[in-house]
């Protein structure tokens, strides 16, 4: 989730008062614990709302893993973009540079995030072929989901620390 920010301060990135936060966008800037776990929160969000429907439609189809597997990517990298769309064209950002914005500053994080979540889910035996009224998909599904947070977080702190990742939309969120 993107927290508020007052402004002129950017979770732990002071600006002096006076200064469009908008000319940082991109820019290098300190990356707090706070600010990467909201970041990687954001992106899970998204990445959650595609991986479960995904892995929900795959397993209630009956379908392989594969193919389950590639629909829930899907729809994780699909929904992963449009939270950030949705929050970049409430900041007046228009289309083009939103979606711009999006692609950069959400890719490499949801795709770690998927890597790991559905390295997980493959890993746990039988979760994978678990129906959707079992204990094991459901529990398995929130393990991935947490160990994806938890590897993605220090992941994004760096990135952000380098002005990449989030920190190209960071400045847009109010």
């Amino acid at each position: 989730m993107v927290e508020a920010m007052e402004p002129g301060n950017h979770a732990g990135h002071e600006e002096p008062h006076g200064h469009d936060h908008h000319e940082h966008a991109g820019h290098a800037r300190k990356a707090t614990w706070r600010v990467a776990a909201s970041a990687t929160l954001h992106c899970l969000t998204g990445c959650a709302i595609g991986e479960v429907l995904g892995m929900v439609i795959g397993t209630a189809l009956g379908w392989p893993n594969v193919p389950t597997i590639i629909l829930a990517v899907v729809l994780a990298f699909f929904f992963g973009y449009a939270l950030t769309l949705v929050g970049l064209r409430k900041a007046g950002v228009d289309w083009r540079k939103a979606l711009r914005l999006a692609l950069a500053a959400d890719t490499l994080s949801i795709l770690i995030m998927e890597i790991v979540d559905n390295a997980v889910m493959i890993a746990v035996p039988g979760a994978m072929d678990a129906g959707l009224t079992s204990g094991l998909f459901w529990g398995a599904l929130a393990f991935a989901l947490l160990v994806a947070f938890l590897i993605t977080t220090p992941i994004n702190k760096w990135i952000i620390g380098r002005g990449k990742g989030h920190a190209v939309v960071h400045a847009y969120h109010h």
